[in-house]
C-alpha cells in the first residue's frame, strides 16, 4: 500500500477528525516516478552578523540592505557589515517601510521618519501628522494612518501635512490599520473592509473613493498582510466572523485557507491577533505566503496548490520538540540572498545546505491518512520511507521515529531507527512493527537533526483481516 504524504489526520476530544500538516518538511509537488510529491526540509539559517537590537523589518532600496533593529535603522553590506545609519525609536513592533525616487520612509513607534543618504534620519514634526501606524509611498506623496484618517504629505514638501487634505474611509467607520498600493491604486485596509481609492488630484484629499472596489472583508492588525500574487493576501475577516486567510481580488476576497488554518487562527488570543505579520517568498517557482503566529508560522504554497487542487500548507516551529515560535523574521531579497533577522538581534540567510537554524537544531514531524480496510482491521508488517538518505553531514548518525495512533488522538511509544549518516545513499528507512488494529491506524514520523531529509513515498505492507 503507498500512503501519501503532503498531509496527514488526526482526531481530538472533541469528536472531531483534523487535517495534520507536516512541521518543518516541505510539500513539493513534483512526479519523481516514486510519486506525485514529496517532502523536503526547510532552509536553514546561517548567521552572518549581529545588529544593535530586535528585528522590526527590512526591505532592499537601491541595492542596499536596510533593517531596523531596536531602534536603530542600520544598512547591512555585502559583506555583512552593519552600520548604524540613525534613530528611529523603538516599541518593539515591526515597522513599515517604503521609498520614493530619494528618500527612505519608516514608520516607527507612531512616528515617520526619512533617511537620505548623506543626510542621515530626520524625523517629520509636523504636529497634523498625528500617529504614524504604517507608511507608504504613491503618486509623490507619503500616505499614512493614525486609525481614523488617511494623512497624506505636500507634494512639495514631504515633512508638512495640511489638516485640511485629510481623507477617511466613506462606506465603514471601522479602524484604519493599513494602506498599501496596488497596480497604481490604494488600498485602506480596515478592521472589516477595504476600500479601494483612486488618485484624482483637486484641492482636498487628492484620492477618490471607489465604492465598485470595496471588499467586505478587513486585516486584524497592521502587518497581517502581505504584496502577494500581483495583489495582496491577508488574514482577517468581516463583521462577527472568524480570522480566515484571504487574497484580494477586484472587490472581493478569495479565501485560501482551510478549516484547519482557520482553526489555528482561532486558538490565537484576542491579544494576540493584532501582531499577526504575514510575508511573502517567491523562489524556485513556487510561491509562498508566511503567516507568523505567536507559537508557530503558518506557510501557503499557491503553485502546489494548483497542482493539488486544494490548498498546500505546512508549518514552521523552532526548537528539537517544534515547541517554540519560526524565528526568522522580514525576509528580504539582497545580494542573492534572502536576508533575515530575529528577535535575538542576529542576520543572516536562508540557506537551502543547511538545516539548523542559527546554528540549532530543530525537529520535524509530519502524519499520514488513517490506514482504514472497510472495519475489518489488519496487521502491519512493514512500514518503509523512500527518499533521498545519506546527505548528513559527516560524522552525524541521523534517526527517525515511528508511531502510531489506533483513536486518531493517542499515540504510541515511538521507534527510533537510523535514517542514514553521510554515504548511506542506499538505506532503507524500515521499520517492521507487526502491530495490529481493528478499525483503523495512523502513522507519525519524527526526526531533530542536520540530515537534510526528503522523503517521497511510503509503502506500508498490510495484511487485511476480514474477521
Amino acid at each position: 500500500m503507498k500512503v501519501p504524504l503532503l498531509q496527514g489526520a488526526y482526531a481530538d476530544s472533541s469528536a472531531a477528525f483534523h487535517t495534520s500538516y507536516p512541521i518543518n518538511q516541505e510539500p513539493t509537488l513534483v512526479d519523481s516516478g516514486l510519486s506525485e510529491g514529496y517532502l523536503t526540509n526547510i532552509p536553514g539559517v546561517r548567521q552572518t552578523a549581529t545588529g544593535p537590537g530586535a528585528d522590526r523589518g527590512s526591505i532592499n532600496w537601491n541595492g542596499v540592505e536596510y533593517r531596523v533593529m531596536g531602534s536603530k535603522l542600520v544598512s547591512v553590506d555585502d559583506s555583512w557589515t552593519v552600520t548604524v545609519l540613525g534613530d528611529v525609536g523603538t516599541n518593539g513592533l515591526p515597522v513599515s517601510m517604503d521609498y520614493s525616487f530619494d528618500r527612505l520612509a519608516i514608520a516607527s513607534n507612531g512616528n515617520l521618519f526619512y533617511f537620505q543618504p548623506g543626510s542621515g534620519v530626520t524625523q517629520v514634526t509636523d504636529p497634523n501628522l498625528g500617529v504614524a501606524l504604517d507608511v507608504q509611498w504613491i503618486d509623490g506623496y507619503f500616505m499614512t494612518t493614525d486609525g481614523q484618517f488617511i494623512v497624506v504629505t505636500e507634494l512639495n514638501d514631504p515633512f508638512t501635512v495640511d489638516p485640511l487634505k485629510y481623507g477617511s474611509p466613506e462606506t465603514d467607520p471601522d479602524p484604519v490599520l493599513a494602506n498599501n498600493k496596488v497596480r497604481g491604486q490604494t488600498y485602506s485596509l480596515n478592521r472589516y473592509t477595504i476600500q479601494n481609492f483612486q488618485d484624482q488630484g483637486g484641492l482636498g484629499f487628492p484620492f477618490q473613493n471607489n465604492p465598485y472596489g470595496l471588499i467586505p472583508k478587513g486585516v486584524v492588525g497592521t502587518h497581517a498582510w502581505a504584496y502577494f500574487l500581483q495583489s495582496f493576501a491577508f488574514v482577517g475577516s468581516g463583521r462577527d466572523e472568524a480570522l480566515s486567510v484571504y487574497l484580494a481580488g477586484s472587490g472581493e476576497a478569495i479565501s485560501i485557507s482551510t478549516s484547519e488554518i482557520d482553526g489555528l487562527l482561532a486558538d490565537v488570543s484576542d491579544a494576540d491577533q493584532p501582531f499577526i505579520l504575514c510575508e511573502p517568498r517567491t523562489e524556485k517557482g513556487e510561491q509562498r505566503l508566511y503567516i507568523h503566529l505567536p507559537d508557530k508560522t503558518l506557510v501557503y504554497m499557491h503553485q502546489a496548490s494548483l497542482r493539488n487542487k486544494e490548498p498546500v500548507w505546512h508549518i514552521l516551529a523552532d526548537g528539537v520538540l517544534m515547541d517554540k515560535a519560526y524565528s526568522p523574521r522580514h525576509m528580504s531579497l539582497c545580494y542573492g540572498q534572502w536576508i533575515v533577522g530575529d528577535a535575538l538581534g542576529r542576520i543572516g540567510f536562508l540557506d537551502s545546505t543547511l538545516e539548523t537554524r542559527w546554528g540549532e537544531v530543530t525537529g520535524w514531524q509530519f502524519d499520514t491518512v488513517l490506514l482504514y480496510n472497510e472495519g475489518l482491521g489488519g496487521i502491519i508488517h512493514t512500514v518503509e520511507l523512500a527518499g533521498l538518505p545519506g546527505r548528513a553531514p559527516f560524522g552525524v548518525n541521523p534517526t527517525c521515529a515511528l508511531s502510531w495512533t489506533k483513536d486518531g488522538e493517542n499515540w504510541s511509544q515511538e521507534r527510533f531507527i537510523s535514517s542514514g549518516a553521510f554515504g548511506e545513499r542506499r538505506k532503507r528507512v524500515q521499520w517492521r512493527p507487526h502491530v495490529k488494529f481493528s478499525n483503523y491506524m495512523g502513522l507519525r514520523f519524527r526526526g531533530a537533526s542536520t540530515a537534510m531529509a526528503t522523503w517521497a513515498a511510503l509503502e506500508v505492507q498490510v495484511e487485511g483481516l476480514r474477521v
